[in-house]
Parts: C-alpha cells; structure tokens; sequence
C-alpha cells in the first residue's frame, strides 16, 4: 500500500530441515489480502490508501479512484459531522453496523508518524455471531 514501502528479510518455511535463502516481501504486504477493509486518509481527509477489501465495499462509490479524494464525500449528513469531530478531536470510535446480512465492527481512528498527527484510518471487520467480551484482570 502506498508510497515510501520498505521491505523486510523473512525466512520462509524450513525445506528439508534446512533454511532457505531470505525471501523480499514488501512491509505493508499483509493489508492487501487482510480480511478488513483499510481506508487511510491524511489530516484534511483526503484518502491516501485503500487495501483490496475497502475497494471492493466502495466499488459504487469508485473503489480505488477514491484515492486522492475526500473521505467526507463518502458520508451523509450526519455521520460526515461525526467524522469531522472526530479528526478534529482526534478521538477514536468503535461500533458495530449491520447492512442486510452482513455485520461488521467499525473502528475509526487517529493515525500518528513520529509522534505528529497525520490523519485517520478505518478498519471495518465483517464478523458473525456475538462478540464475546472477557474480563481481564489489570
């Protein structure tokens, strides 16, 4: 996903008993195949990244041609002045949506590099069943 991607030395599985040679992966190769639609977007909301499962969810909306737009054109009236006070706030969110079969968690949240706010990210997970909720003890 996006620009400035590092790669890391990984070995791959043990063959015969001995390892392989390293293999090259790209670092943020993961988030392409992860089961979550991943939006990122900078600090004026414009989206910078769009993993394959967030294209597909936004595919009428024109999928990975969202890219360099604002995300507040994906929201309606209400939810778009949540969002705004969000990123203004810098404050996280969690919730859960059902859209005809399908539920999914919802997190929105602020995005930092070096320590400097850089905008927001969206992970939204299809699930099904209860979300059980385990009491740790601190």
């Amino acid at each position: 996903m996006g620009n400035g991607q590092q790669t890391y030395n990984v070995l791959p599985p043990v063959e015969g008993g001995k390892e392989s040679k390293l293999a090259r992966i790209k670092k943020y190769a993961w988030v392409e195949d992860f089961p979550a639609g991943i939006t990122v977007c900078d600090s004026a909301g414009i989206i910078l990244e769009l993993n394959k499962k967030a294209a597909e969810s936004l595919r009428a909306e024109g999928g990975m041609k969202l890219i360099g737009t604002n995300l507040m054109g994906c929201h309606p009236g209400p939810a778009r002045r949540k969002l705004e006070r969000l990123m203004r706030k810098r404050q996280t969110n969690v919730y859960t949506v059902t859209k005809g079969r399908t539920r999914k968690i919802i997190l929105q949240t602020p995005w930092y590099q070096r320590g400097r706010y850089r905008g927001f990210a969206e992970v939204s997970l299809p699930f099904s069943g209860k979300i059980p909720n385990h009491i740790r003890k601190p």
